[in-house]
């Protein structure tokens, strides 16, 4: 053998007999053709060649190829006429010959370059596949890494056409609502564009797919020259003008019991022989396309539905801050006439009147704190704190200062606890004094006359280890049914015992407060009893938000 420089090229052989006559022979034919041949005459002496030399070609006497593991070179097997042969370590050699004997030199040196030949072609080709399943996986990498069907779609068919060498590839989904509407192709430059749908010819490449599908198998046409009046020809041509396949596969996409579209693969100048791993590739990437279709379809379902769902939070927001200014505006022209009338400008008030004149002025206080709320919650998602340092036993001083002429008129006592050490934490002074009026408000409301409502306040270790404010706010009151308790922090959300016992609110007070103390990186807990009161608590970092 002759390298690319025109020197001569050995090659290394080894040979295993134990007929010496037959070794001489042997020996003489692979020299004259170039072989270095490196000669054994028992298994001991074999396994000592194998580990000292690389060979290219094994021959090897029959009775001495038991127990010999797969050597991972071609192996030519000398036989005595009618002599059996182990066909299962023969088979894990995977490249093996015989001659019988007598052996003939032209005829050992011809089935020896046969072997070799064989078996650098083999090697080529598993070359080839691992080089395609290193493309693919590339392919279905890409896939997995976008919820974008349209992306899928033209990474598979860009991914098919340059790892496989294509001059066209197509896919389509089919009329299914597992996935959307989806075309894309790519061309070889240079050659034509393809049909955007499958018009006449949908019925046939549907029923098509499906059988494939059902059978978990593609149809692949190595020359459609050979097979002209078969019918996918037949439906091609129909399909496109443009297109005058030589080589095809059809290639179903599916999940389930159908398939949900078609992958088209085709050649129109040369002829391509379809490979068994090549199909076993191409389906476990159209696998991950159907998975990846039908996930990203569901996924912009989500999106679009999310995306209503803030549509109509905004309109929602929007029509409160609406009906709050239209309802402010008459509220204030009531409220100051109601003050003009109580100072007399209108002249004396006659006897009687003045309980008249309370019920206004309170029913005008309880629309104007549900308007203040409304107003709240349409500003909540929007607004920015006004962070700075706040003393909060101050703060809690003034709320129960604020209310306990509320809690007097219901003969509630109040008492408020400070801390041992001041608390000072950064925060939104107006809107934490807005969650403690809130959380005391509600104890006095639903605590029934003669009870009490305690508040205390306290430093402790806050859940990522830092220092937090911990405020709690304990009533006898009515309590909450455990059903009640999931929803309570939900906007216009009132427990079912409220409206039982007609204690007027909104439902919107805790919702309000529990939204201020997670922006604020708090915690809002509650824990009740039905018929002997609630605890809430509030924890915040002193650190802030």
């Amino acid at each position: 053998m002759n390298g690319a420089d025109g020197q001569h090229v050995s090659r290394a052989a080894v040979v295993a007999d134990t007929d010496a006559e037959r070794m001489a022979l042997i020996t003489a034919a692979l020299s004259t053709v170039g072989f270095d041949v490196f000669p054994a005459s028992n298994a001991s002496s074999l396994a000592v060649q194998l580990e000292h030399h690389a060979p290219e070609v094994i021959v090897l006497e029959n009775s001495l190829a038991h127990g010999l593991r797969s050597p991972g070179v071609p192996v030519l097997l000398l036989l005595d006429a009618g002599e059996a042969v182990d066909l299962e370590e023969v088979e894990a050699w995977r490249v093996v010959d015989y001659v019988i004997n007598p052996v003939r030199a032209d005829e050992l040196v011809h089935r020896v370059e046969t072997l070799i030949g064989r078996s650098r072609e083999r090697s080529r080709s598993r070359g080839e596949i691992e080089a395609l399943r290193e493309s693919l996986r590339n392919v279905s990498s890409a896939i997995r890494e976008t919820n974008d069907p349209q992306l899928i779609a033209d990474h598979v068919v860009r991914g098919f056409g340059e790892a496989l060498g294509m001059d066209h590839v197509w896919f389509a989904t089919f009329r299914d609502e597992r996935v959307p509407s989806i075309r894309a192709q790519w061309n070889r430059p240079g050659a034509a564009h393809l049909p955007a749908k499958l018009g006449d010819s949908e019925a046939t490449i549907v029923e098509v797919a499906n059988r494939l599908w059902t059978e978990a198998d593609v149809l692949a046409v190595a020359d459609h020259g050979a097979e002209p009046d078969s019918k996918i020809t037949k439906a091609l041509h129909e399909w496109s003008d443009e297109l005058s396949p030589v080589s095809s596969v059809l290639l179903p996409v599916g999940e389930g019991a159908s398939a949900l579209g078609i992958i088209l693969l085709s050649t129109v100048e040369n002829r391509h022989d379809w490979t068994r791993p090549e199909i076993a590739l191409m389906q476990h990437v159209a696998g991950n396309v159907a998975h990846g279709l039908i996930q990203g379809h569901l996924i912009s379902a989500q999106q679009r539905v999310l995306h209503q769902l803030r549509q109509l939070d905004k309109a929602k927001t929007d029509f409160l801050a609406t009906v709050n200014h239209e309802l402010r505006t008459p509220l204030t022209s009531i409220t100051a006439y109601l003050d003009m009338i109580r100072d007399g400008s209108g002249g004396p008030v006659p006897e009687g009147i003045d309980k008249m004149l309370d019920v206004i002025a309170r029913n005008s206080d309880r629309l104007r704190r549900l308007i203040e709320d409304m107003l709240t919650v349409s500003m909540q998602d929007g607004s920015n704190l006004d962070l700075k340092p706040v003393d909060l036993d101050k703060l809690l001083q003034v709320v129960v200062a604020t209310l306990r002429p509320l809690a007097e008129s219901r003969h509630i006592s109040v008492y408020f606890t400070e801390a041992s050490e001041d608390i000072e934490v950064t925060a939104d002074e107006a809107k934490l004094e807005q969650v403690f009026t809130n959380i005391v408000a509600n104890a006095i409301k639903f605590t029934p006359e003669g009870g009490r409502v305690g508040i205390t306040s306290a430093l402790s270790a806050g859940e990522d280890g830092g220092r937090a404010a911990l405020v709690r706010v304990a009533d006898t009151g009515l309590g909450i049914p455990e059903h009640d308790l999931p929803h309570i922090f939900t906007r216009f959300y009132r427990a079912s015992n409220a409206t039982s016992a007609a204690v007027p609110g909104s439902g919107l007070g805790l919702a309000i407060a529990h939204d201020i103390v997670s922006r604020h990186m708090g915690r809002l807990n509650l824990d009740s009893t039905l018929g002997s009161g609630t605890t809430v608590s509030v924890e915040l970092p002193v650190g802030g938000p």
